[in-house]
């Protein structure tokens, strides 16, 4: 046997991915000839299953939902396939979609394949000597990911063949209801001790629905832009890739710039998510993020510091879930506590965007 065939076996031993199966179904797509090779599980902070692999000398990342998928997961690789292929040649920097497979009898869920990015991730694995080195390429990373964002929200959904991918319609309006409704359903879990956990909760929900921006042209968002969510270039601080566009939809693109604001690190690089990178001197303030971002965008951003606390207060609450189901021992109460602190500081960062 060749070693690329022991990788592929020892591949198929841990991950729930029948290898031969794949290059089966690769051969009906056409993309490349012969044994995969080089196969190797990919970490990031995701729970979805990542397999970089080689073949025919080019390489390749598959991406499938995880071993224990969700109801929802087979519609979401699908739907994260098909923002991959209509963002080619739009100028936001993405990984390039090969092909996807919505037939479930292939692999046992929906997958789909694309070229694997050559780049590092800031926010799981740190700088690299280059980087640590540069304070002027921890600045221009900054303002790479603010550009990135800019110009995606500059794209127009319907020219993308993405018209029908969101409800844009009242998108502002829904998020404060949907999160709310969100945090009371946790109450179905014994031992949590509800909202008075989160002391700031309501007053930031009350002042989100007493000062909502008017509603403007649709546009595409990717749902959850943070450090950990892109990677950058080994020889600058330019942005190799976007990636995990799986909460991408249609609606209000400013949201993406108050998620970059919301997940931003302290001036020290530390984070409520425990999110530290050094040395951070160098990087841009959040206030640099927003006035480069406004020199790429098209949209009025003067109400920008509420898009900022609409996602302080959306993921807070997120988080809040984990803690919840912590409570009530089906999840690791260490990991519920982190979590819980890190849902209070998110609302007392929002509580200061509120203030400013």
């Amino acid at each position: 046997m060749s070693r690329g065939a022991d990788i592929a076996a020892d591949a198929a031993a841990v991950l729930p991915v029948a290898l031969d199966r794949l290059q089966d179904w690769l051969d009906g797509q056409g993309v490349g000839r012969g044994p995969l090779e080089g196969c190797r599980l990919l970490t990031g902070g995701t729970q979805n299953i990542l397999l970089r692999f080689e073949r025919d000398g080019q390489a390749y990342v598959l991406r499938r939902p995880p071993a224990h998928p969700r109801p929802e997961s087979d519609q979401a690789m699908l739907r994260e396939a098909r923002v991959l292929g209509a963002l080619a040649g739009s100028g936001v920097p993405h990984p390039a979609l090969v092909a996807a497979c919505a037939d479930t009898q292939v692999l046992g869920t929906a997958f789909f394949v694309m070229r694997a990015v050559e780049g590092f991730n800031a926010g799981t694995g740190g700088l690299p000597p280059l980087h640590a080195a540069r304070p002027d390429l921890r600045r221009r990373m900054g303002l790479a990911m603010a550009e990135a964002i800019a110009v995606l929200g500059n794209l127009d959904p319907t020219a993308l063949g993405l018209a029908d991918f969101g409800r844009p319609q009242g998108f502002l309006t829904r998020q404060v209801q949907r999160w709310s409704r969100q945090l009371e359903s946790y109450a179905t879990h014994a031992g949590w001790p509800g909202p008075a956990g989160l002391p700031d909760v309501a007053p930031i929900a009350q002042w989100l629905q007493a000062h909502q921006p008017a509603d403007t042209a649709p546009g595409l968002l990717h749902g959850d832009f943070h450090l950990s969510n892109v990677l950058f270039r080994h020889d600058s601080g330019e942005l190799a890739a976007v990636v995990d566009w799986e909460m991408s939809t249609v609606g209000d693109p400013l949201l993406d710039l108050g998620w970059l604001l919301a997940t931003w690190p302290r001036p020290d690089g530390s984070h409520h998510l425990t999110l530290s990178i050094a040395p951070w001197e160098g990087f841009v303030r959040e206030e640099e993020l927003v006035e480069h971002y406004a020199r790429f965008t098209r949209r009025d951003i003067a109400a920008f510091r509420w898009y900022a606390v609409l996602a302080c207060y959306k993921l807070a609450i997120v988080l809040e879930g984990t803690h919840a189901r912590a409570c009530a021992g089906l999840a690791p109460v260490a990991t519920g506590e982190r979590l819980h602190h890190a849902a209070r500081g998110l609302l007392q960062r929002a509580a200061g965007w509120i203030e400013r």
